[in-house]
């Protein structure tokens, strides 16, 4: 797998979380598509760091949760 952490995202990034993360907050992630990437983050941290992985990686991951 391919992947890389950072602070730095692209900018007019549109974050999603899952629809099953309720009204609460909680222990969710956020993702949103770049160019040639998936950014992933903690939705609780948004300045933190992000994890980004390709298209194909993100794709395998959904389709084996």
């Amino acid at each position: 797998m391919n992947s890389s952490e950072s602070s730095a995202v692209e900018p007019g990034l549109a974050w999603f979380t899952s629809s099953y993360s309720g009204a609460e907050g909680g222990q969710c992630v956020e993702v949103a598509a770049g160019t040639g990437v998936v950014h992933i983050r903690d939705s609780k941290t948004a300045a933190g760091p992000v994890i980004r992985v390709s298209h194909e990686t993100w794709a395998g991951f959904v389709g084996e949760a």
